[in-house]
């Protein structure tokens, strides 16, 4: 699989300071109301593990490739050869009504052509035997489009949620059961055998599916536990005969050296959650943990959110960071780092490494990304956040018809075909001669394929977790499992893991003011005295009433 993650944790998932969402776009009228008993916005916890008799029979499919570097789960298998002989695994194909299919995802970076302009597309939706006509919008501000596409109650007929983004939705519960199929009867128990692919999915994937005690959606499972990774430009250390940093204070020391504005050189992008992570700041629930009285506590209230600040806070003070990304959020971070190499230390998603080094190292041979190992800048283990919750979700539009959604799912099932089969290697490699070469190693892609190709079908489909193989990048599923395997027993653990939270819209709608009030703190535009009052107007403003449901969730927990 080839996937341009955002950064994300699945992942993941990201974290709301990178997402531009207003506080009008989720703080407006009442956009579902009355679909629930509950006072609207109150927000709901939901014990997934009382749902075990929704979930799709997980059963492999014969003949699996075994994997070449076994991942210590939730870290993915890894395989570092590409399959001699592939294997048609569907013959029929899929679309049958020649309607066409209209689905919305995200990409980061250039948006890659659009139907009628793409021979990826076409040779795909040949494949599929129905035309599928993707939106793609910038997953930068994807929050911002989702928001107003619910209000309006206008959603595609396939819409990819991403994980981190349903935590921005107001009310989101209220508006799946408004605006999106049921797809528990197509799908519980032996049902998903018409859907075998998706009946490889890892049955924790499914139950983060459920939502209003059904399964409402396809998940995409996760290839990657971890929220965030600091990269670093290794071949520009190697050049200056600089090590590896493994402390905090050997950054900040490496990072001083490799800066050097005459030669239009940086050290970060912005770090702010690595520098957290760094301090060990919680991060499960969007940032709560338990206090040694079993009461929760944010992070902001906590003494290594203020250290994180301080620091962060003197890196921008002391110049460390790219102008451009100081200065605006459209900065591409990814091809300052990757491609000009004028930043040496980028905080970005996990999936952006294979593909980054696959796309720049045809200009420059020496590139060598790499991860910085994670440290601790406060003593004892490190901590890191992540989790098993998928990528992302497909909902499928409410009202199509039974007949449409079995289309719509036969759709998504060959979407989602595994590693050694003729579906996957047309769905990562496109068309053989134009958008990729053959090589006894693999399929090695050409311009045409990083133009194209931008995963545009992984993000309405999931696999079964894996990664590699990678003829362009050789090397990069070893280094993967090592540090994925490495870093995994660092995972932050969970309070409430096993439930299903929905917080108070109130709390949805502060959390990018809040956000952005810290990052006016970190760049000098308000001092950091302002802290206190800037946590108060946060408790006002839906973090008490955040509490109160974590608080009453816990005996729900695992």
């Amino acid at each position: 699989m080839t996937r341009h993650n955002p950064g994300v944790p699945t992942s993941r998932r990201n974290f709301l300071s990178l997402f531009g969402l207003g506080a009008v776009a989720v703080a407006g009228g009442p956009l579902l109301a009355g679909c629930s008993e509950a006072p609207a916005g109150s927000g709901n916890a939901q014990n997934l593990d009382a749902f075990g008799h929704l979930l799709p029979t997980q059963k492999d499919l014969t003949g699996s490739i075994a994997p070449d570097i076994v991942g210590t789960r939730p870290v993915p298998d890894g395989y570092t050869r590409y399959p001699a002989n592939l294997v048609d695994l569907i013959t029929e194909k899929p679309g049958t009504s020649g309607k066409e299919i209209t689905a919305m995802t995200p990409a980061w970076g250039p948006a890659p052509p659009g139907i009628g302009q793409s021979a990826y597309l076409q040779a795909v939706n040949d494949e599929l035997g129905v035309p599928v006509n993707f939106t793609i919008q910038d997953g930068i501000t994807y929050a911002d489009k989702l928001n107003a596409m619910l209000g309006a109650r206008d959603v595609p007929d396939l819409l990819c949620i991403p994980s981190w983004e349903i935590d921005k939705i107001p009310r989101f519960a209220e508006a799946i059961g408004v605006l999106f199929e049921d797809l528990t009867d197509h799908l519980k128990g032996n049902a998903v055998e018409a859907y075998p692919m998706l009946g490889t999915f890892p049955t924790g994937a499914w139950r983060h599916a459920i939502w209003n005690e059904r399964l409402a959606a396809v998940p995409n499972p996760t290839d990657g536990p971890f929220a965030w990774v600091m990269f670093t430009r290794k071949d520009l250390l190697d050049a200056r005969s600089l090590t590896m940093p493994t402390t905090l204070e050997d950054l900040l020391t490496v990072a001083k050296e490799v800066t050097d504005p005459a030669r239009k050189v940086w050290a970060f992008n912005d770090v702010f959650a690595m520098i957290q992570m760094y301090h060990k700041v919680p991060g499960a629930k969007q940032g709560w943990r338990l206090r040694s009285d079993g009461t929760p506590e944010s992070k902001y209230e906590t003494p290594e959110f203020r250290q994180a600040l301080e620091v962060m806070a003197k890196i921008y003070q002391d110049g460390l960071v790219h102008p451009d990304i100081v200065a605006s959020r459209g900065a591409d971070a990814k091809q300052l780092f990757a491609k000009g190499g004028n930043i040496v230390f980028m905080q970005d998603g996990f999936g952006f490494w294979q593909g980054g080094q696959a796309e720049h190292q045809k200009v420059n041979k020496a590139l060598n990304i790499q991860p910085v190992p994670n440290f601790s800048a406060t003593g004892g283990d490190p901590l890191v956040w992540g989790s098993d919750q998928p990528i992302s979700y497909t909902f499928v539009k409410k009202g199509l018809g039974e007949e449409r959604v079995k289309e719509l799912l036969r759709v998504i099932n060959w979407c989602s075909a595994p590693l050694g089969s003729q579906e996957a290697q047309l769905r990562d490699f496109g068309v053989e001669g134009r958008h990729h070469t053959r090589t006894p190693n693999g399929p090695v892609k050409t311009d045409l394929a990083f133009k194209e190709i931008n995963n545009q079908y992984f993000f309405i489909s999931g696999r079964n977790p894996t990664i590699g193989p990678f003829a362009d990048t050789p090397n990069y599923v070893r280094d993967a499992l090592a540090y994925s395997n490495a870093t995994v027993g660092y995972l932050e653990k969970d309070p409430w893991a096993g439930v299903k939270l929905e917080m108070p819209a109130a709390f949805k709608a502060n959390q990018v003011p809040t956000e952005d009030k810290f990052t006016d703190v970190l760049r000098g535009r308000r001092p950091l005295s302002d802290v206190d009052s800037i946590l108060q107007e946060w408790k006002a403003a839906g973090g008490e009433a955040a509490r109160q449901l974590l608080a009453d969730s816990l005996p729900k927990a695992g």
